[in-house]
């Protein structure tokens, strides 16, 4: 009755904190990785309710939507598309698209790591179906950089945290928020992360924070939002299929690494920023980055309309068949590991808090289930 609806609402509202990372410790604390709530899955109609109001606002804002067909459907493929590995993908640790600064740092200034990220920037709109566009090979190298944490956090409060971490994440993606203020000092802003999505000169490897935009001031990788950002990568695949968008920087990478002369030389080619060249800085040189007049056209191929409505239809049974399948599986969105029995007591121990650990590491849904 009225209690029942009053408890819904307050976990509603409760939900809606979630989002915004501000639930505090009193509301969030848990004894137990089994306690830990999925904040994710119960954020849902949440993502669907702020796409539908961007789209919305930008609408009655500017008279245009706040992206495109081919690129919107572009993002969710990629989105799919990186949760298939895990169907069958055996390890200890994952932490599918939740960032920290250093790791976003990194995916960004090392070649190889890059060609996994630039994914999630390969995208010429910039809206909330950007904060889907996500990478299949990205999941196997983002464990590291959350591992050391094991050392000194309780698995139910990582388990926490990287969710809140990866809701925030969401709602920056956007262009229908201007400025926020006075949070615009501390917290990663859509201001700031439009930055960070941007291929002008003066976005490049900038704004790297996930949730708190200080670091990026206190280390000098911050910039605020001046001129109009063009967004995308600094050299456009010019495609919306996720496949060349997953791998043709890798068959990049593999040709310049054959091409580059010197053992040295290759393994910088791996190693180094993407802009690296034999006798450059490390990140290349600024000059050589693609000057940005302001008149930049989207790549956009005219498609005929029936097409386009036969290619929505087709997504989204697609999209059907991927959550049937996602739903028949024992495991969907388990993490999946395979331990030994343990030979004693301390072992154990050992095994348990590992398996604490392989669960935490993997946020227990991800926003592509819509």
């Amino acid at each position: 009755g009225r209690n029942a609806g009053l408890t819904h609402t307050a976990e509603q509202e409760s939900q809606l904190r979630a989002l915004f990372y501000a639930l505090p410790p009193a509301e969030s604390s848990f004894r137990t990785l089994e306690e830990v709530p999925d904040y994710v899955e119960k954020s849902i109609p949440f993502f669907i309710t702020f796409i539908g109001l961007e789209f919305a606002v930008s609408w009655i804002r500017k008279r245009k939507l706040p992206g495109r067909i081919n690129d919107g459907i572009s993002s969710l493929s990629l989105g799919i598309l990186s949760r298939l590995p895990d169907m069958h993908f055996y390890a200890c640790v994952n932490t599918k698209c939740s960032q920290t600064s250093l790791e976003i740092l990194c995916f960004a200034e090392v070649n190889i790591l890059w060609a996994a990220h630039q994914v999630h920037h390969s995208s010429e709109d910039y809206n909330l179906f950007t904060a889907l566009r996500q990478s299949v090979l990205q999941k196997y190298t983002s464990w590291m950089f959350n591992l050391p944490m094991a050392l000194f956090i309780p698995p139910s409060v990582f388990a926490v945290h990287l969710q809140f971490n990866l809701l925030y994440q969401f709602w920056i993606h956007t262009e229908v928020i201007t400025k926020l203020g006075p949070l615009e000092w501390i917290l990663n802003t859509p201001s700031h992360h439009r930055v960070h999505h941007g291929r002008n000169p003066y976005c490049i490897d900038k704004n790297y924070g996930g949730t708190l935009i200080i670091w990026d001031r206190i280390f000098g990788t911050f910039e605020a939002e001046d001129a109009k950002v063009v967004y995308g990568l600094t050299h456009p695949v010019n495609s919306f299929d996720p496949i060349m968008l997953q791998l043709r920087p890798l068959a990049h990478i593999w040709n310049t690494f054959w091409a580059t002369p010197g053992f040295c030389n290759k393994l910088s080619v791996i190693f180094k920023g993407p802009g690296w060249g034999p006798g450059k800085p490390r990140l290349g040189l600024p000059e050589e980055i693609p000057v940005i007049t302001g008149k930049e056209v989207p790549f956009n191929p005219y498609v005929p309309a029936y097409l386009n409505c036969y290619a929505l239809v087709h997504f989204a049974v697609i999209v059907d068949l991927y959550t049937e399948l996602l739903a028949s599986m024992t495991v969907s969105n388990s993490f999946l590991y395979e331990i030994t029995s343990p030979a004693n007591s301390n072992d154990a121990q050992h095994v348990s808090i590992l398996k604490d650990w392989a669960v935490a590491l993997q946020p227990t849904h991800v926003l592509f289930e819509l």
